[in-house]
């Protein structure tokens, strides 16, 4: 078995024919027992750079060995701090940040400086290069506020329809991607060759669309209307010059049946060609629903990771709990009893590339007590490390070089 050790020494290796192959230089059609992450994924950027098929081929020869272990904001703040460089709750507690950074860009659009949760964005696009330079990786979300209403992301105005190609609000929904496009601009960095790169990014927008909650969300807008969206936005950006991003979508596991898995987890799917990730954004899984055993709990989290893998097996496609954990943390052995052991139970589950925890919400500034990963002193802390040094999870410092 592949050890945290001695992972990186197979890069090398293996890197330069899968990205060959990524970029769809093979010929022959391989067995399924020969399939490879050369193979296995066309990328939905054609165009993408030689540094971002490096990292979905990476991910995809990193799992099921190791799950890269990733926490949302984790630089910006934490429980009981704000502010501070090179401060993490995850580094506090292990010693290392996390392999992977969850950012979200919900105020670009309005010409805000921060972020919903206060995070400048300035700040955000330092430290994104700062964690490429170091080897880890990031991903982003999208809370968009609403282009028609200018309400927030938790608008319920049926505004998907006006939004799309041929809505009467279409060009400003181009002026809010454009946004995006010049933010994105500002991710590049020299490499040790000297030529100037954009940071691979793992692109989430609109999630949990499966709920009611966003203004993209199911009961606010039609099936057909959501993919047009989602299909525009991808086609959009690649026409803007955007190619550093890997597609991420991302339905949420609360309004999806274990009993109906792939019909509810499909609804809204913008079909193979605009997508490189299966995400699952599972709360209901990891400890939020109290009305049933922790049992019962794993179980539920056993079958939303085997079902996901599954579908992604299906489409050749990478598997990732995109976003999810438990507020307020009580159980002092969750990570390993209630994590850990649920996702290292069989051949499937361990197929999960990623898996990202909400925010560290600062206590001082909002009050209240919201967060989803452990800090000094919290009575998950000493699990935390457990999971931290346990051979399947991946943090930064022990990253094998992800995009070589």
């Amino acid at each position: 078995m592949m050890t945290k050790n001695n992972i990186g020494k197979l890069r090398s290796v293996l890197c330069f024919t899968v990205i060959t192959l990524l970029a769809g230089c093979g010929t022959n059609k391989p067995s399924p027992t020969e399939m490879t992450a050369a193979t296995a994924y066309k990328m939905v950027d054609e165009n993408a750079t030689t540094e971002t098929q490096a990292l979905l081929a990476n991910l995809y020869e990193i799992r099921q060995q190791h799950m890269l272990f990733g926490h949302q904001d984790t630089l910006a703040y934490g429980v009981n701090w704000e502010g501070e460089e090179g401060r993490s709750d995850i580094k506090d507690v292990t010693g290392s940040y996390p392999a992977l950074y969850g950012w979200e860009v919900g105020g670009l659009g309005i010409n805000e400086p921060v972020n919903l949760d206060k995070v400048n964005f300035k700040d955000m696009q330092r430290w994104i290069k700062e964690i490429y330079q170091r080897g880890g990786v990031s991903t982003i979300s999208w809370h968009m506020y609403d282009p028609v209403s200018g309400k927030n992301s938790w608008s319920q105005e049926p505004s998907v329809q006006r939004l799309i190609p041929g809505g009467d609000h279409h060009e400003k929904f181009k002026q809010y991607l454009d946004t995006f496009v010049a933010f994105n601009k500002q991710l590049t960095v020299t490499n040790e060759a000297g030529k100037e790169v954009t940071v691979p990014i793992i692109f989430r927008p609109w999630h949990e669309h499966t709920g009611e909650w966003f203004w993209w969300g199911k009961g606010h807008t039609a099936e057909a209307d959501y993919i047009a969206m989602w299909r525009f936005t991808v086609d959009y950006l690649k026409a803007q010059g955007v190619h550093n991003l890997i597609y991420a979508y991302s339905p949420d596991r609360g309004r999806i049946s274990l009993d109906n898995y792939a019909a509810d987890y499909l609804y809204g799917y913008p079909g193979d060609e605009y997508v490189d990730v299966l995400g699952i954004d599972t709360y209901k899984d990891m400890g939020r629903d109290p009305n049933i055993t922790v049992a019962e709990q794993k179980d539920g989290f056993r079958q939303t990771l085997e079902y996901t893998v599954e579908l992604a097996n299906s489409k050749h496609k990478l598997a990732a709990v995109s976003e999810g954990g438990w507020d307020g943390l009580t159980d002092e052995n969750y990570w390993t009893d209630r994590i850990l052991d649920v996702v290292k139970s069989n051949d499937k589950t361990r197929q999960i590339a990623y898996l990202m925890v909400w925010r560290n919400a600062n206590k001082a500034r909002e009050k209240r007590d919201h967060f989803y990963a452990p800090y000094p002193g919290h009575v998950s802390a000493d699990n935390f490390k457990l999971f931290h040094k346990d051979d399947f999870t991946l943090f930064e410092d022990q990253l094998p070089l992800m995009y070589k």
